[in-house]
């Protein structure tokens, strides 16, 4: 399975891990836990063999599938059903049995090419049947539909798909794979209630290893017998050979029993302190009073280092710049991907101030409502009406906003051109990019880091408009909680996607559009089921 020895894991000039080591075996189904930026993803492609250890060494046995946080499917114009199957080797097999059973029906009538063609498919249907054939491919199919992707996308090409949908196919080609050993990173991103049921289920019974990392406490709950807890500020990982209620009882105690033992030695180094100062003054005394303060000091020395309070970022959304009454509006979008419709005379009209919450399944158009309403993408028929004032906010749910290259302090001066490097570095180190971290590329980062860089980058925009995709996502609870509060407080327009229930709270909508229908309705807790389809 896999084995670490002695690994050190950096970012940059930052140690994140020290001398770490470990084995995952078959049947151990590993949680990864810690704050964002605390090291999970860096490690997760350490083991993935992505990056290399600063030290020490990975050593993998048998097979191994990694699902990348920011997983990107691969060439556009192959289809979803050649692109799970490729990862058995069948979507090989079954166009060699295709392209012979073509040229047998091209050869109808003449001898000596039809044997040729005869003994091509014999061959291709040997090779088919070796990979699993006709089992496989029906397994297969159960596979993409546990994760949700419906039978009418398995014959459309990559490129036609949301994004969401790209990463469901990258999530079954890898369950599908029946790998040793399996690398989830965030593997729920995008999933609907029932896949994540689905993917409870399938995880549960998987008899290989598995290093899950999730924010998703149900999985968790449902799936992992280990979680190792990674503690960037003493470099290392707290290994709990438990499940996960266990693991969240034992910290409990844990922390208590700290506080506990903390409380009782400075009360009794207190004392011997008191006492050393009263013995100081008098000679006879003074040696037995230094060593009584040296022994209050060795008794704290002694303890285990006090747990700092982890910082939380301190989120929050622009001040709106003044407005007309209607910003934003759109008018008849269209938009096709080849073949495949995706909008279909979309009407939209963003009042100032206004509450919008797009609902709709994978792959109705969501996300590429956004990405036209932003400018990202020109739609292929109807047009986005910017009004007087418009100043818009974007929050690509894929991160694209970013740029890999550049580092954080670029992205963010990028984003917030007039502020100066001492403004930018004040409103980095609020959303918890503070000394070095404000130098690396964003390309290194997490994908909970990559939010806070992206939503960092709104905060001096002066947007009046903000269209948010999936701005919960990748976040832990205590990161999620600021930006539900401040999505809550936003005094200017939104427009959200989400499937998250507690940013519907937040946002208390006062419109749904619903897609792929285009359908616009006043909101009503009636569209809350829609929530977790999406």
């Amino acid at each position: 399975m896999i084995t670490v020895r002695g690994v050190d894991v950096r970012v940059g000039a930052r140690l994140l891990l020290s001398d770490v080591s470990f084995h995952v075996a078959p049947g151990d189904r590993i949680g990864l836990v810690g704050r964002n930026g605390a090291g999970k993803t860096t490690l997760m492609k350490t083991l993935a063999g992505v990056d290399r250890p600063a030290a020490g060494g990975v050593t993998v046995t048998g097979s191994l599938g990694y699902l990348p946080q920011d997983s990107r499917a691969a060439e556009p114009a192959t289809t979803v059903t050649d692109r799970i199957l490729s990862a058995r080797g069948l979507d090989r097999a079954v166009r060699a049995l295709r392209d012979a059973e073509a040229a047998m029906a091209r050869a109808a009538g003449a001898a000596a090419a039809q044997e040729r063609a005869m003994g091509a498919y014999v061959r291709a249907e040997a090779d088919f049947q070796a990979r699993g054939g006709y089992a496989a491919e029906a397994e297969a199919a159960r596979v993409a539909a546990g994760v949700g992707l419906p039978t009418r996308a398995m014959g459309q090409p990559l490129g036609a798909l949301s994004g969401g949908q790209r990463r469901r196919v990258e999530l079954a080609r890898i369950l599908f794979a029946d790998h040793g050993t399996l690398l989830l990173d965030e593997p729920t991103n995008h999933l609907d209630a029932d896949s994540v049921g689905w993917l409870r289920t399938f995880l549960a019974g998987h008899r290989g290893g598995l290093v899950v990392i999730s924010h998703d406490t149900r999985l968790l709950a449902d799936t992992v017998n280990r979680v190792f807890d990674l503690d960037p500020a003493r470099a290392t990982i707290d290994v709990h050979n438990t499940g996960w209620h266990t693991y969240l009882a034992q910290r409990e105690a844990d922390r208590r029993r700290r506080t506990r033992e903390r409380a009782n030695a400075e009360r009794k180094a207190a004392a011997l302190r008191t006492q050393a100062d009263k013995m100081r003054s008098h000679v006879a005394t003074a040696t037995a009073a230094k060593n009584m303060a040296r022994r209050a000091d060795r008794m704290l020395a002694e303890l285990e280092p006090a747990r700092r309070t982890e910082k939380v970022a301190r989120i929050r959304l622009p001040e709106p710049a003044p407005c007309g009454r209607m910003p934003l509006g759109a008018v008849a979008l269209a938009k096709a991907y080849g073949e495949h419709p995706v909008l279909s005379g979309v009407d939209l009209a963003v009042d100032r101030g206004s509450r919008l919450v797009v609902l709709g399944l994978n792959g109705a158009g969501k996300t590429t409502l956004l990405r036209i309403l932003a400018g990202r993408e020109r739609p292929d028929a109807g047009r986005v009406v910017r009004g007087h004032g418009l100043r818009l906010g974007y929050f690509a749910q894929e991160h694209d906003t970013l740029d890999a290259a550049r580092t954080v302090r670029e992205n963010l001066a990028a984003a917030a051109p007039h502020l100066t490097d001492g403004e930018a570095r004040h409103v980095l180190g609020a959303f918890l990019f503070g000394g070095d971290d404000a130098d690396k590329p964003a390309r290194v980062l997490s994908g909970g880091e990559k939010t806070r860089l992206a939503l960092a980058g709104l905060v001096h925009s002066g947007a009046n408009v903000l269209l948010l995709d999936e701005p919960t996502n990748n976040l832990d609870p205590a990161s999620r909680g600021e930006v539900l509060a401040a999505v809550g407080s936003y005094p200017g327009a939104l427009v959200m996607v989400t499937h998250d229930e507690g940013a519907i709270e937040a946002l208390r909508p006062d419109r749904v559009l619903v897609l792929p229908d285009g359908t616009e309705d006043l909101w009503s807790t009636d569209y809350l089921d829609l929530v977790s389809l999406a």
